[in-house]
């Protein structure tokens, strides 16, 4: 891989010469694949974002560190993951009673665009780097003690061998291979048992028809058509408000409770977050002040787990989030996107 710096990149000059001007666009290379890596470390994307920049200054204090034994790279995911489990060490949140994640953040699909990409001949890499990525995964990871978390993201996500992994780190190999069956063990324990028979990435004919169908349904405020797309088991949560509905009726009558059915105003935009097919929903105000134009201004959005041609999971996050995912502040009046 080209990103993959060695000092030798820099000609005569070790690290430690090389101006902050140089050294930044050195570090730069790295700056999408190192925030996806805090970004499953962490969860949330905001704190992913403040990581790296904790990174790259560490990076820049310590650079005389730098002996070119291993790649600029991975000295700067040594740094990365260090830093994230220093943070964690601070202050680690823990998973709600009935699971969900309250930090959770979802992460845009342009900027994983950004991420170099698997060559023809590496179709297992693309598919690894896409499974985990999805929030699921990123749910399952949270579960897990931040070390073994480490370890899990290390080894099985980026394929760092057991010795490179114990020395960023500071254990031994036989520790570093402890935590990663502990971490195996409890990501089988919190992932959907489904796991392998997701619809993701490349959405299939049958995923976009039943993303066309649930945004019809949702615009019409239609609770009927909705539940019939639903599974039985479907669950439903909406980082950071606390609370988790499991079940069809369970999901259902939260909507009902909560005033969706009958809402008038709603347009919609499809799109596609965390690997995973995506809905954005937008409410008509009016202007505050006589005459003022009103607009469809943010609402929500919806991220579906589709498995077997019925949706599995929805993740709703609140309208903060839509800068980050690059929607539109507003929709036209006529409702295009």
């Amino acid at each position: 891989m080209s990103a993959d710096t060695r000092l030798g990149d820099l000609g005569d000059r070790r690290l430690d010469e090389v101006d902050e001007s140089a050294f930044s666009g050195l570090a730069e290379r790295h700056r999408r694949e190192l925030h996806v890596h805090c970004y499953r470390m962490l969860g949330s994307f905001e704190d992913a974002e403040d990581t790296v920049q904790e990174t790259f200054l560490r990076a820049w204090r310590r650079r005389e560190t730098f002996e070119g034994r291993s790649t600029f790279r991975a000295w700067l995911y040594r740094i990365a993951t260090n830093a994230c489990l220093d943070l964690l060490a601070k202050s680690r949140p823990e998973p709600a009673t009935g699971g969900e994640v309250s930090w959770l953040q979802p992460y845009p699909d342009r900027l994983l665009d950004e991420l170099p990409a698997g060559g023809a001949d590496e179709p297992e890499a693309v598919a690894v780097a896409r499974e985990t990525i999805e929030l699921a995964y990123l749910v399952a990871l949270q579960h897990l003690a931040p070390r073994p978390r480490a370890v899990l993201i290390l080894r099985d996500v980026l394929g760092c061998p057991a010795k490179d992994v114990a020395e960023y780190l500071g254990d031994s190999v036989n520790s570093v291979n402890s935590a990663l069956q502990r971490a195996r063990a409890g990501m089988r324990e919190h992932l959907p048992a489904e796991r392998q028979d997701w619809t993701g990435g490349e959405q299939d004919a049958g995923t976009r028809a039943l993303v066309r169908r649930y945004t019809d349904a949702s615009v019409a405020t239609d609770v009927d058509a909705l539940a019939a797309l639903l599974r039985d088991d479907v669950r439903c949560s909406m980082p950071p408000t606390p609370g988790l509905h499991v079940g069809r009726d369970a999901v259902v009558n939260d909507w009902i409770e909560g005033g969706f059915e009958g809402m008038k105003g709603l347009r919609a935009v499809r799109t596609s977050v965390n690997r995973q097919p995506a809905v954005a929903f937008y409410l008509w105000r009016q202007g505050e002040e006589e005459g003022a134009e009103g607009a469809y201004l943010p609402l929500t959005i919806d991220v579906l787990r589709v498995t077997g041609g019925a949706i599995t999971e929805i993740i709703t996050f609140h309208d903060d989030r839509f800068p980050c995912l690059g929607l539109p502040e507003r929709l036209p009046v006529d409702g295009t996107a």
